[in-house]
């Protein structure tokens, strides 16, 4: 978490763009199906884990992660760097009601962070420009997308560089969380790498698909390359 902030920090401070890529297992799975997903993460100038199992997947296969870095404490870590360094905020995605009550509960808790726009989440396909139109001219800093998974890679991945956001920042549900209209799992369910089983309690007709069977695939994916590793070992040693 630390090197992912100081790697935002750094770009704001030269003022170079940076595009973060989140992925977990669902994401991972679905990056083998989408070529525009795929893509969109493979360009992010960072990429990090959000979860759990991506970070055991790494050790398991002789790659080791640091540590899991979840969306949404980047994107809390974010708004504390913003508040320090009063940076300017723009706030893309979720429903208008959450949007509201999120802007006001950032403004009490990071009240140096300036937001500078906010618009909601509900906006067509033929309207995509105008909304990055809208979003490069309030010149953020920080700009933080409440999308779900594809849309946001792909809006990013069109417009990232029309809007000029030093530091973009795709952060799914996050904006409903922060505004206080879901719950994120308990800290021990987090640990435990059940952080998807919480959301699909909270959710199960919406989520059953995306964690069960994309959970599935991504065990398969994994056994299958720990198989593919231990025949090649077999095949080089003397």
């Amino acid at each position: 978490m630390a090197d992912a902030v100081s790697v935002c920090d750094e770009a704001i401070e030269r003022d170079e763009p940076i595009l973060i890529g989140v992925v977990n297992a669902a994401k991972l799975v679905g990056m083998r199906q989408d070529a525009v997903l795929r893509r969109s993460v493979e360009e992010a100038d960072l990429v990090v884990a959000d979860g759990m199992a991506v970070v055991w997947a790494s050790r398991l296969l002789g790659s080791p992660l640091p540590e899991r870095v979840a969306g949404i404490e980047l994107f809390e870590a974010l708004l504390g760097l913003a508040k320090q360094r009063q940076l300017s905020v723009y706030l893309l995605g979720a429903r208008p009601e959450v949007l509201e009550q999120l802007r006001k509960r950032l403004e009490e808790i990071y009240p140096g962070a300036q937001i500078v726009g906010s618009r909601d989440g509900y906006f067509r396909e033929e309207e995509a420009e105008e909304v990055a139109r809208s979003i490069a001219a309030a010149r953020p800093d920080l700009l933080f997308v409440g999308m779900p998974s594809p849309r946001k890679e792909i809006f990013l991945e069109r417009f990232g560089t029309q809007m000029g956001a030093r530091v973009s920042h795709g952060v799914g549900g996050s904006f409903d969380v922060l505004a206080g209209h879901t719950r994120r799992a308990p800290e021990s369910w987090q640990r435990l790498g059940l952080e998807w089983l919480f959301r699909l309690l909270q959710e199960p007709r919406r989520m059953w698909r995306r964690y069960l069977v994309t959970n599935m695939i991504f065990i398969a994916l994994v056994v299958k390359e720990i198989f593919r590793k231990s025949a090649l070992g077999s095949a080089l040693r003397p």
